[in-house]
């Protein structure tokens, strides 16, 4: 389980009011002081992963995570400005898998084929 802040670019400090918790189930972003705003994406929709550093980020050892699911609400899942974003993706990567065998989901592409007869 991870628990993480979105930090500023500067200096990396958590200044922001989002918080990323990511669990063997699922991925939790909730954002805002006032109003607050809670997205959840479930482990096993995930697809596929993507990691993005820029050089600022990558000065205050930052991150920033694209999660690519087949959620209709989130198609993209933005874990943004992150520390341990390398360990953090490898665990989504490794969980999602897992979550997928365990319910026994495949994700598979519609690929057209020709019949060959």
């Amino acid at each position: 389980m991870f628990v993480e802040k979105k930090r500023t670019k500067f200096l990396g400090l958590p200044w922001c009011f989002t918080t990323y918790t990511i669990t063997e189930e699922k991925v939790n972003i909730k954002r805002g002081f006032l109003t607050v705003v809670e997205d959840e994406a479930y482990m096993y929709k995930i697809q596929d992963v993507r990691l993005k550093k820029t050089p600022l980020e990558r000065m205050f050892k930052l991150g920033t995570i694209v999660c690519f699911t087949g959620d209709n609400t989130h198609p993209e899942l933005r874990l943004e400005q992150i520390k341990n974003a390398t360990q953090i993706k490898d665990y989504i990567l490794r969980a999602s898998e897992e979550a997928r065998l365990k319910r026994r989901t495949i994700h598979t592409l519609d690929i057209d084929s020709v019949n060959v007869e």
